[in-house]
């Protein structure tokens, strides 16, 4: 854990927004790669991303703040400290999903296909944002006797119920399987009709996330005890993501039997 990037004078950098500035960036870049997929220019992916950046900040923190309001409870101006870490992702994902929607809806875009090129950037941007989770001390896992654990310095929340225990670094789990789902589905998005890789996205991270979370010690209260808030949103997102790409494979045969037939 190693939250503090830069200090100059009163002005502290941390490594949290640095590594969100870094997934930006790279997340821009993925997009350019595809934006050709999505009949989209450079200024479109550039706004697209800003918009999506914005939104998902904010729904990650307004989901963030509901889930552990305990937190903030006499301290209301930690609300606004995004910078210290904070945001529960499927917020994000929500608000940023509607204003891609929406964004699609206003430039007559394709919004099945803009959504397609959306979902391998997301992952880069996602894997590294964890990796600021990861030096930030937030979102930590449980303790754990494996060679991969990782221990956290006094002070740190993680230290403050674990003491000294290892515990598992869920962050960069999560981090490694986001780059693999995202160098896939860049792959795919060029050999695919729309629709699928966005299917495939939905479930496989539904999956990740669900299995993830078992490993996470952050969590208050679980729901129907056995499952954390996450791991309910991924039991949903699972079946639609599966539902999602059989119709979208099935339109997609049925196209190409119509254009064998002519």
């Amino acid at each position: 854990m190693h939250p503090i990037f830069l200090e100059l004078g009163s002005m502290t950098i941390r490594w949290y927004g640095v590594m969100v500035a870094i997934g930006f960036l790279l997340a821009t870049f993925v997009l350019n790669q595809n934006k050709k997929y999505a009949k989209m220019t450079s200024d479109q992916v550039t706004t697209l991303v800003f918009l999506s950046v914005v939104f998902g900040i904010v729904g990650a923190r307004i989901f963030y703040i509901v889930e552990f309001w305990q937190q903030f409870k006499g301290n209301f101006w930690e609300i606004f400290r995004v910078d210290h870490g904070g945001l529960v992702f499927y917020g994000g994902f929500f608000l940023a999903m509607a204003a891609i929607a929406g964004y699609c809806w206003k430039e007559k875009l394709n919004m099945l296909r803009v959504m397609d090129i959306c979902c391998p950037a997301l992952a880069v941007g996602h894997a590294f944002g964890r990796i600021g989770c990861f030096l930030n001390g937030c979102c930590y896992g449980k303790p754990t006797q494996s060679f991969l654990g990782v221990v956290y310095p006094e002070g740190s929340a993680a230290f403050i119920k674990y003491g000294g225990l290892p515990i598992h670094p869920v962050q960069l789990y999560e981090t490694a399987a986001n780059l693999i789902l995202a160098s896939i589905l860049f792959v795919l998005v060029r050999k695919t009709k729309r629709g699928i890789v966005m299917s495939l996205y939905i479930t496989a991270y539904g999956v990740i996330r669900f299995i993830d979370e078992f490993f996470r010690g952050d969590h208050g209260s679980l729901t129907w005890g056995l499952f954390t808030p996450a791991q309910v949103i991924g039991l949903f997102l699972i079946p639609i993501g599966i539902i999602l790409f059989i119709y979208f494979m099935r339109k997609n045969e049925a196209k190409n039997n119509q254009s064998n037939d002519r």
